[in-house]
């Protein structure tokens, strides 16, 4: 029979097994693990790559790193407008 019909029969379910008390040992490493550091971010800069040459992708980043965000789905020409328009407002 299903629980739900053992239940409408008047039978009790059996009880829960109780939680462990204490906590599982945590397993310490016997040698030093060696931490490694992530590279670091690196960032576009205008005299690296001039804004005519970059992708929608790196138009969008590097709106981002402005303060602007840029709609990919316009074209190329408008994102570089969008940003030149912001750079000479800043």
């Amino acid at each position: 029979m299903s629980k739900f019909g053992d239940l409408l029969g008047g039978k009790t379910p059996a009880p829960a097994p109780a939680a462990p008390t204490q906590p599982a040992p945590v397993a310490v490493p016997s040698e030093p693990v060696e931490v490694i550091a992530p590279e670091p971010i690196q960032e576009i800069f205008e005299s690296d790559v001039s804004i005519d040459e970059m992708s929608k992708d790196e138009l969008e980043e590097y709106g981002r790193t402005l303060g602007i965000e840029l709609d990919r789905r316009h074209s190329r020409k408008k994102l570089i407008k969008e940003l030149k328009e912001h750079l000479t407002n800043s």
